[in-house]
């Protein structure tokens, strides 16, 4: 066994506790006496599920980082078997359309190279394998983030050649003129104009790239047999260490010296894909702790540009094509992202209902059930149980408070009511009615505190009407600068914000929030989705989160608010319209909805971490 103070010149260090962890300490080995464990802070390396694609699709081209990818062409649609001409963007969290290629065409390989502003897509074929009118393409075109445009083609036409680099400095090599002919050794360097020759592959095939023009790494990924490895310095190939494992249809993304494979399937009819990751320090690639959630092949890869500590592994292909997005990630810090986890189901599955509390002490009461509901559950962190009934059943109604000091107000009935009841964590007891009488509105604050705003005023119309509650009587606030209703609403009664909505006429989804700050509304900064019937959590007009709603495929978007911008975070396991939020923006809870049919389901926020995570050594 390795002698620790031989190589380090000290020994472990006993410690009764585990130190305050930053940065600076990785690498560090400590034993702890109080739990008896050798301890050191090391990367953390795992595979994480995130964004679904708005299409199931494979073999197309991509790159970027992982926080702004890009994805163009690809095949989904396995009746007709053709290219598609899509371009897909990835914010970190979420998918968007882009614009569209001007030629249609499948990529099989790691095709495509640049920034999600400035990126290139070079050769392909307008079918993927099988298809009846394959035709292999020279065609190449540059993205600048909006269009694309056609420019000088390759000088001969290549299917599943391996692409990294930047839009003006990109490389190009191995694939074949199609299937049934041989394989290329040739490598192609474009400056942003033209396409010359670089050095020759030792070994013709297609491959997976990683790395820049001057300095890729290609590995074999099309072979039952052969593992190698190519490295370029910018003028020659060079073989290097074999993989581990033979494998497909691998996909890759990172460095020259810091790259990371995974997924692939062995040759042969029901051949099983694989879930295993390989990962390249420089010298040698090692079989990785981290495996994919999802076995997949013919995925899409991203990263080449992105430094080699995270990636994404997009779409790819099972049984049938896949939508599903896997992020890797190699940190110190767990988790290094916001995540949404499942927690209990409420016992009735409804939507539009109140909603109050935290996540760990939340209160649902009211909504839709399939009639208008009177009942209240309660939930403890883990699950729901019942709490006392609302006087008046209705939905569509405000919440806000605690548990144990609830509000509920407004709704619907058989028509909007002004109603108002207040919850001591056992029964509810009228309170005082709102001015305006209103259902689908937006809700704030406390028990003693309270904010109703905007809403739908049955048979009409919306309203930029704000009051505020002091424990006993509703009192006009400041108004809105636009009517809406079925918006979220977060905060306190002096530092409130009103998100989204549907300011009842076409297209219905707004992304505008306005912030209050106990006396006026004022612009807020634009969500990144537009949508309505969606839910928020958080304690104020600068710290605040939205997740779900009605703007499809987007029912599970989650944005957080900075009191200036919001940006995606990780999405809802459960896309859904009309569930209800509580709690702040790195602890929430969101519960109910509509999916449809009526949803139970709570699914428990938990905001990016930023404290390091030590590991426990073992002998193994």
């Amino acid at each position: 066994m390795t002698d620790y103070k031989g190589i380090k010149g000290d020994r472990v260090e006993y410690i009764a506790s585990d130190p305050t962890l930053t940065s600076a300490e990785e690498g560090q080995v400590w034993y702890n006496s109080t739990s008896g464990t050798l301890k050191s802070l090391v990367q953390l390396k795992a595979w994480s599920a995130a964004g679904n694609l708005p299409v199931a699709k494979n073999e197309a081209a991509s790159d970027g980082t992982s926080t702004a990818g890009w994805i163009a062409g690809g095949s989904n649609t396995p009746a007709a078997n053709t290219g598609t001409t899509a371009t897909d963007e990835y914010s970190g969290y979420t998918w968007t359309a882009g614009g569209n290629l001007n030629t249609a065409r499948t990529l099989t390989g790691g095709s495509g190279f640049g920034t999600q502003t400035a990126a290139a897509v070079a050769g392909g074929a307008t079918q993927p394998a099988g298809g009846p009118t394959r035709t292999t393409l020279t065609a190449t075109e540059e993205y600048n983030g909006t269009s694309w445009t056609s420019v000088t083609g390759l000088p001969t036409a290549t299917f599943a050649a391996a692409q990294c680099g930047i839009q003006t400095a990109g490389l190009s090599f191995g694939g074949t003129a199609g299937y049934g002919n041989p394989t290329f050794n040739t490598a192609l360097e474009y400056d942003g104009t033209n396409w010359t020759s670089g050095g020759n592959l030792n070994t013709a095939a297609a491959y997976q790239a990683a790395g820049i023009q001057t300095a890729a790494l290609g590995v074999r990924s099309n072979s039952s047999s052969d593992k190698n490895t190519e490295a370029y310095n910018g003028s020659t190939w060079t073989a290097v260490a074999n993989i581990n494992t033979v494998r497909n249809q691998i996909v890759g993304f990172g460095t020259q010296t810091l790259a990371t494979i995974a997924g692939g399937f062995t040759a042969g009819p029901g051949s099983p894909q694989f879930t295993e990751t390989e990962q390249w320090d420089g010298t040698a690639w090692s079989i990785s702790p981290a495996t994919l959630g999802t076995a997949t092949r013919t995925g899409m890869g991203i990263g080449t540009v992105g430094g080699g500590t995270s990636g994404l592994l997009a779409g790819g292909f099972q049984t049938d094509y896949l939508a599903n997005t896997q992020e890797f990630n190699s940190t110190i810090f767990s988790p290094a992202t916001g995540a949404w986890a499942s927690g209990g189901s409420l016992t009735t599955a409804r939507s539009s209902a109140g909603g109050a509390g935290t996540q760990t002490a939340a209160l649902a009461f009211g909504g839709y059930t399939g009639a208008v509901s009177n009942t209240t559950e309660e939930y403890n962190g883990t699950s729901w149980g019942p709490g006392g009934n609302l006087s008046t059943a209705r939905t569509g109604l405000g919440g806000c408070g605690t548990q144990t000091a609830g509000l509920g107000f407004g709704g619907y009935t058989t028509t909007s009511v002004n109603n108002t009841e207040e919850y001591d964590g056992s029964a509810w007891t009228s309170g005082g009615n709102l001015g305006t009488a209103r259902y689908t509105l937006g809700s704030a604050g406390t028990q003693t505190a309270g904010l109703a705003f905007a809403g739908f005023t049955y048979p009409g119309p919306n309203t930029t009407s704000t009051e505020e509650y002091d424990g006993s009587t509703w009192a006009a606030g400041g108004s809105m600068a636009n009517a809406r209703r079925d918006l979220a609403g977060v905060g306190i009664q002096t530092s409130a914000i009103a998100i989204g909505g549907n300011p009842g006429s076409s297209p219905y989804a707004t992304a505008i929030s306005e912030e209050y700050d106990g006396s006026t509304w004022t612009a807020g900064g634009n969500l990144g989705t537009a949508r309505y019937r969606l839910a928020g959590s958080g304690s104020s007009n600068s710290s605040a989160l939205a997740f779900g709603g009605n703007s499809p495929p987007s029912r599970n978007a989650t944005e957080e608010y900075d009191g200036s911008a919001w940006t995606s975070a990780s999405p809802l396991t459960t896309g859904r319209i009309a569930l209800r939020g509580a709690g702040t923006q790195t602890v929430a809870i969101g519960f109910g909805g509509s999916v449809p049919p009526f949803s139970g389901a709570t699914e428990e926020w938990s905001g990016p971490q930023t404290t390091a995570t030590a590991s426990n050594l073992t002998t193994t």
